[in-house]
């Protein structure tokens, strides 16, 4: 059985709902060290990092900073970082 309050019945829906504000870490990206391996974009639940112009880009409006994507990186380019509010 799944829980329904889990369920996205709208696709794009959730793009009205900034969810970057109660974060308490967020990852920073070394854009040096990324290799590209597409990892951090792949694993991301929110699909907040993205690809511009060759680099990828974190969308803090919408990163939760769950951190998923720094545990997947294999070369340690992305980092936690404490919010500063």
């Amino acid at each position: 059985m799944v829980n329904t309050g889990t369920i996205i019945y709208e696709p794009g829906s959730s793009a009205n709902n900034k969810t970057g504000s109660w974060r308490v870490f967020k990852p920073i990206l070394d854009k040096e060290k990324c290799v590209m391996c597409e990892n951090c974009y792949i694993f991301c639940p929110e699909g907040c990092i993205q690809e511009k112009n060759g680099k990828f880009e974190i969308d803090y409006d919408y990163c939760k900073g769950c951190l998923i994507c720094e545990r997947e990186c294999p070369v340690k380019a992305i980092k936690a970082e404490r919010e500063e509010k």
